[in-house]
Order: C-alpha cells, then structure tokens, then sequence
C-alpha cells in the first residue's frame, strides 16, 4: 500500500507503477448479481448452459464488471492524506481486448499516467490494466481520471 502525501507527492509520481491488486476470483453468482444491477442480462453473461456453445466455452464478465472493479482493486494498491478531497471525474479511455471467463481470476495494475493543474488542485490520469491469470492479453485497460484539491 502506497500513501500519496499531497499533490506535490503526487506530481513526483508521474508514470510510476502504483502496484499490483491481489488476485479476484469471478464467479458467476457475482456476474448474475452484476446483470440484476445493472439490467445487462444479456446471455453470453448469464446463460452457462448458451455460453458453452460459444468459442469461450463458458459465460463471460461483463466489460463493466471488470471495470466496476477498480475502485476495490485501488484501495489495495494507494491512498491520498494530506488534501481535502478527490472526486471521480471519468475516463479517457476503457478497452476490452480479451474476455474475461467466469471461474478466472483477474487483478489490477495502475500507474500515475499524468497529472495536469486545475483550479484548487489537479486532474489525475492513472492508467489500468486489469490481467487474467494465464491470460495472454489485458481484458481491460483503462484511463481513469480523478479530481483532487488541496487541503
């Protein structure tokens, strides 16, 4: 666990890997939970016994699951004292290159992208790369950006 102390401590930081997440189990309890939420029950999701008919031989995690992800995923990886607050503002960028099979395992890297001066504080890009465990390509990359003003 990194603690980014301030902004300056955080400019500083600019293209450094934050760290690794440890590894999450998907299952399919936890996509079919995600579907209710979100309404998506699209059946490549949710439809084990469909899904095996098709070339992933199984059900997939929605591209947004994975993406929900994050925010768990950074609370091992970092935390930011010494400012007021930090909202979430968006992403630049979100790519699914590769399926992300329920029973897989996937986890987390991020790196300080950038970091650009706004009024009262600066806009944080941090870039994500969620891997699959034996997987050969990202199922997702990401670049998030956040918020944070000074204290």
């Amino acid at each position: 666990m990194i603690t980014l102390n301030g902004i300056d401590e955080i400019k500083a930081r600019v293209g450094q890997e934050l760290g690794v997440s440890e590894w999450h189990e998907v299952t399919q309890e936890a996509v079919d939970r995600f579907a209710e939420v979100t309404g998506d029950h699209q059946w490549i999701h949710v439809d084990p016994a469909r899904a095996a008919q098709t070339p992933f031989g199984g059900t997939i995690a929605h591209g947004y699951y994975t993406l929900s992800l994050a925010p768990s995923f950074s609370y091992q990886l970092y935390t930011v004292t010494g400012v007021a607050f930090a909202l979430n503002y968006g992403l630049n960028k979100v790519r699914f290159p590769a399926p992300l099979p329920v029973g897989s395992r996937v986890r987390m890297r991020a790196t300080i992208a950038s970091v650009e001066d706004i009024p009262g504080g600066i806009q944080l890009a941090t870039a994500l790369t969620f891997e699959r465990d034996g997987g050969e390509k990202p199922v997702c990359v990401a670049e998030t950006l956040a918020r944070i003003y000074a204290g």
